[in-house]
């Protein structure tokens, strides 16, 4: 069942990839995805039966997709997809300006019941997190639904001192890469990074297949970059002050506003030219 589930969700992800014929996608999707099943000698009457198995078993299913997501990782690296959107951060050191800080387990696999239906998470803060930093938390989701609506919700949530906590949020329902910003907030010191991966649709009847494959979690941090020489009060205007904060915010505006992946990135990258979602995000200040 495990080398099954890794060729099917390298199936899906060449499915995305082909993008010669758009139209044809939902064509192409089942193509692949048949030919995954031939593979291993398993008619799609069978995958879903084991699939529906497996999932009142979810203890179980919980280590298959463990090391199906290990695999899957492992295979994204071996084919470059360091190179690709989502995982071009990876090289940077965890003091430089630039880097991945995420500390947990880069996949997880969401059912609709509790308490398989949310992952909370939290990073340990230390010296290398600095006043008026950024975040991009990114990754890859993949839906496995046999009926039934699809709401899934990713949180990033940011304490300042004095108790000041700026939250950031999106919905998503489709497959592909999903990236969270989070701006942060300039004169404060972080004291707290959390959040959590929430799956909807607890509702519906448990016999219904419903389950959530995130992987290539990554929560990219952005430093503010130093100004080399400290103009004189006369120097300074409010242009040149916006001028700066643009040239700092660069590099993560351009990794936050793009809901594609460059041609080439072989494992579960969101397909050019087929918009699955858009990130949308809300914040509460005191």
């Amino acid at each position: 069942m495990e080398d099954l589930l890794v060729d099917y969700h390298l199936a899906k992800a060449m499915a995305q990839l082909d993008d010669r014929e758009p139209e044809k996608y939902d064509y192409n999707q089942q193509l692949y995805l048949d030919a995954a099943l031939h593979k291993h000698g398993v008619t799609r009457a069978e995958f879903d039966s084991s699939l529906v198995y497996y999932y009142t078993h979810a203890e179980d299913f919980f280590k298959i997709y463990t090391r199906v997501g290990d695999r899957l990782d492992k295979q994204a690296v071996a084919l470059g997809a360091s190179e690709g959107e989502i995982g071009r951060f990876s090289a940077f050191s965890a003091n430089g300006d630039t880097a991945n800080v995420w500390q947990g387990r880069a996949q997880t696999l969401l059912l609709p019941m509790p308490p398989r239906n949310l992952m909370e998470f939290e990073l340990e803060v230390d010296s290398s997190f600095h006043q008026g930093d950024k975040f991009l938390l990114q990754y890859v989701s993949d839906f496995v639904f046999q009926a039934g609506s699809k709401d899934a919700v990713a949180l990033l949530s940011i304490t300042y001192e004095g108790d000041t906590v700026v939250t950031r949020t999106t919905h998503f329902s489709s497959a592909g890469i999903t990236q969270l910003r989070h701006d942060g907030l300039s004169g404060r010191a972080i004291q707290r990074i959390r959040g959590f991966f929430y799956l909807g649709g607890g509702n519906e009847p448990s016999t219904t297949l419903r389950l959530l494959f995130i992987n290539n979690i990554q929560l990219i941090r952005f430093h503010q970059k130093d100004v080399s020489v400290q103009p004189t009060p006369t120097q300074m205007s409010s242009d040149s002050l916006q001028s700066a904060d643009r040239r700092v915010g660069a590099d993560l505006d351009s990794a936050s506003h793009r809901d594609t992946v460059r041609s080439g990135n072989p494992v579960l990258p969101a397909q050019s030219g087929r918009s699955f979602h858009r990130v949308v995000e809300r914040g509460n200040h005191p």
